[in-house]
């Protein structure tokens, strides 16, 4: 017989358990977004219409790499944290599992795709 009551067991979990740091964490990339997203426009802005040569030259430095690379991770992350919460609320049964474990792998690997051909036009 447990002496806690319901508002005591429910306290600071929300629906699912994990709400209030899914909030959080949409919170701050969305911050970090509103701090990349500019600086990766700038940086991208400058090399485009060049060539090859004057990208690769470009993109070996090491400012513009790392922002095109964190712009790539937290934005792809950013997209499927979304994604999922979407998929949650409306899909349900097997259809939620598969489009989840689908949106994962999707972001997963563009993620990886645009990391390796950022360190293969940075080497």
């Amino acid at each position: 017989m447990s002496f806690t009551t319901d508002r005591k067991r429910a306290e600071g979990l929300g629906a699912g358990g994990h709400g209030a740091e899914h909030h959080w964490f949409m919170i701050v990339s969305s911050i970090g977004l509103l701090i990349l997203v500019p600086l990766f426009i700038f940086t991208f802005g400058s090399v485009l219409g060049g060539t090859y040569e004057e990208a690769v030259a470009y993109y070996s430095r090491p400012f513009p790499s790392i922002v095109a690379g964190l712009t790539l991770v937290v934005g792809f992350v950013h997209f499927m944290r979304g994604a999922q919460v979407l998929l949650e609320d409306y899909v349900g049964g097997l259809k939620r599992k598969l489009s989840i474990i689908a949106v994962n792998m999707f972001s997963y690997a563009l993620m990886a795709t645009g990391l390796f051909a950022l360190v293969k036009l940075a080497l």
